[in-house]
């Protein structure tokens, strides 16, 4: 077991490292390594680094402090470290791992794996600028054509929203391989352009489950729910392994469909196929049943999870908020906070909820203020959105013109939405016309600014002005949105548009 002969393999204290769960034990086995010279074999000072590094990101200040004693760390050292502050919260510590690679006195040079790690830290970042950098550098390397580097690049400028740099990099691989294709099928379908996606899923000679997985969930993120769950049935009919990935968006698309019948149906299909519940799979099905409206079930869920995390929490909050039982969400809160889970932005979003809907107006600003001071979050647009909901629902009109006037951050449509909302409710004619300005001056084609000031004149017994909102909307060019329904007939989710009469069945609906 002491012996420094052993292979990095077979070596115990690799293992030992992963199993400890404290500082002081990995300083412990530090030490217990150093006066056997068993860190004296590059190879295992290596490995021992990088396990500190990736397997604990706690741990990862400490696996500096021994790279920085080392007079040459090998290249697959400092890859390590690239790696781990790429996928943590320091990324921008992954390009000094970088430079020392640039300037290494053993003449190190960088590999696919360097760039693929550094790409993904670009991605974290969303800094475009560094990525087209880190590109140049890609090509200056001659690593343009590693498949793994091209699938990175793809990845980090879908993440960045820059599509055609995505087809640009793809365009130019002369045979895209399954991980290429795949990856670009998942960056357009992010980006918005699901309908080239598909396309390309189409042609692909071979597909397998990640490929499926990738344009199910592409579809869910642009909103089609139905075109994914009929691919997820295409996908059982060809025999692919359907995984926890595939459930999570089957179980999204029918909460976005409301499609209560074929979310029992999934659920069913994943215990009868025995997939663990975790936190993530658990999660999507508290999430589902509460948006299909059978919020005891979804609380059900949580209650019999063994593992549970934030978003697990911050879901079943959500889930008693939409359901209208904000004291039982704010209960649930106190529990999480017990139970040592700190919450994060998506928690106060539905804490924030639910003072609105209960009008704990004074609680609501409690809450607002620590999201800040007590948990070092910074308010995001929805915190404050969320904010002139819970004045305007109170009737607090001017308390909500003041908070959107003396926000950190620049007042955005969502605030001023919600404040004319609120006017609506409360008929108030003078802060709806300037909500309603605000909100067009940002969004110039938002349907909702002219149909609420519209309605608010229309209140008010003020037909004229009313008229006039419209004839602007119409002139314009301001479309409303059709109103949709969907209802399930047999499990078949089906989805009637006001003033469509495309549906198959929509004449079996007229006689109704």
């Amino acid at each position: 077991m002491r012996s420094s002969r052993c292979t990095i393999a077979k070596h115990p204290i690799i293992s030992l490292v992963k199993a400890s769960t404290t500082l002081r034990e990995l300083k412990q086995i530090h030490s217990h390594l150093l006066s056997t010279g068993t860190l004296h074999d590059p190879r295992i000072l290596g490995e021992f680094i990088a396990t500190i590094a990736l397997h604990n990101q706690k741990n990862l200040d400490y696996s500096e402090q021994i790279v920085n004693h080392c007079e040459n760390p090998t290249l697959f050292t400092l890859n390590s470290l690239i790696r781990a502050h790429s996928k943590g919260s320091t990324p921008p510590k992954s390009f000094h791992f970088y430079n020392r690679i640039l300037w290494s006195a053993n003449n190190l040079s960088p590999d696919n794996y360097t760039f693929n790690f550094l790409v993904h830290a670009c991605a974290q970042l969303s800094a475009r600028t560094i990525g087209l950098t880190v590109h140049g550098a890609v090509l200056k390397h001659g690593f343009e054509n590693d498949p793994h580097v091209q699938s990175a690049l793809i990845y980090m400028y879908a993440e960045l929203g820059c599509l055609r740099d995505c087809h640009q990099v793809f365009d130019e691989i002369p045979e895209p391989d399954l991980v290429c294709q795949t990856t670009m099928v998942s960056a357009c379908a992010r980006c918005g352009d699901v309908s080239f996606a598909r396309e390309l899923f189409d042609v692909m000679s071979e597909r397998d489950h990640i490929t499926w997985n990738a344009m199910i969930a592409g579809y869910v993120q642009c909103g089609k729910s139905k075109e994914a769950l009929n691919l997820f049935c295409a996908m059982q009919t060809q025999g692919v392994k359907v995984s926890e990935v595939s459930m999570v968006s089957v179980l999204s698309a029918c909460s976005h469909l409301g499609a209560l019948d074929q979310g029992r149906w999934a659920h069913a299909y994943i215990e009868s196929n025995k997939l663990p519940i975790t936190a993530t799979l658990g999660t999507a099905l508290i999430d589902m049943y509460a948006k299909c409206g059978n919020v005891n079930k979804s609380m059900g869920i949580f209650w019999g999870m063994k593992e549970k995390n934030v978003y697990t929490w911050s879901t079943a909050i959500n889930a008693l908020a939409m359901n209208g039982d904000g004291h039982k969400c704010l209960e649930l809160f106190s529990l999480m906070k017990k139970d040592g889970v700190q919450p994060n932005e998506v928690t106060f979003v539905s804490i924030l909820r639910a003072c609105s809907v209960v009008g704990l107006v004074e609680e609501g600003e409690e809450h607002f203020e620590s999201i800040k001071k007590v948990y070092g979050i910074e308010p995001k647009l929805e915190h404050y959105g969320c904010m002139v909901d819970l004045y305007g629902r109170a009737g607090r009109l001017n308390e909500a013109v003041s908070f959107i006037n003396n926000m950190a951050v620049k007042p955005h449509a969502g605030a001023w939405g919600a404040l004319l909302s609120a006017c609506r409710m409360y008929k108030n004619m003078e802060l709806g016309e300037l909500a309603s300005r605000k909100l067009i001056a940002l969004e110039a084609k938002n349907h909702h600014a002219y149909v609420l000031l519209s309605n608010i004149y229309a209140d008010s017994n003020n037909w004229d002005k009313a008229n006039y909102v419209r004839r602007i909307m119409k002139s314009r060019g301001v479309r409303k949105e059709p109103g949709c329904s969907a209802i399930e007939v047999d499990g078949e989710v089906h989805e009637f548009f006001v003033g469509d009469n495309s549906h198959p069945r929509y004449g079996d609906v007229d006689i109704v």
